[in-house]
């Protein structure tokens, strides 16, 4: 199951997804660099394991780097977040850092909510303020070819 929805309004990004994983493992998958490597990022889209740094607690650091490649030229997404609240396995908020070149200004926040379902997981996320509908369209896109690639990991 998966119910998107864009608040063009205030540029936050909501969406529900269901995985047939147990909370811990979902949860997991969101803390642990191995498995971030493994489907953070739409397809065709890598994050390389070296380019990711998670200190699970609060003050800890949620980075990592997107690689792609643009019209034949090798281009970088980084995030680079703090985590505000860490609750395992019910909840992750993690603010990032303002990034004005990367359409970034207003210090967008990543709220993860890890519902249990006995033996599944849904996940409520909510993510934002964007600077403009057009990077929450491109980042609810981003969630959702990274959440296919996230099924295969917990599979």
């Amino acid at each position: 199951m998966n119910v998107q929805q864009n608040t063009h309004e205030s540029h936050t990004l909501t969406m529900t997804r269901e995985f047939d994983a147990p909370r811990e493992l979902v949860f997991d998958a969101f803390t642990d660099p191995d498995q971030l490597a493994a489907w953070f990022g739409p397809v065709g889209v890598d994050s390389p394991r070296d380019r990711i740094v998670v200190e699970p607690r609060v003050g800890g650091a949620w980075q990592l780097v997107m690689v792609y490649e643009e019209d034949g030229v090798t281009k970088e997404g980084p995030i680079d977040a703090v985590i505000s609240v860490y609750d395992p396995p019910a909840l992750l908020v993690a603010t990032q850092r303002a990034e004005p070149d990367a359409g970034i200004t207003r210090r967008p926040e990543m709220r993860l909510e890890f519902e249990d379902l006995g033996g599944r997981t849904r996940l409520h996320l909510t993510q934002g303020p964007f600077a403009s509908a057009e990077w929450l369209d491109m980042t609810r896109e981003g969630w959702g070819t990274s959440f296919t690639k996230l099924d295969k990991v917990l599979a």
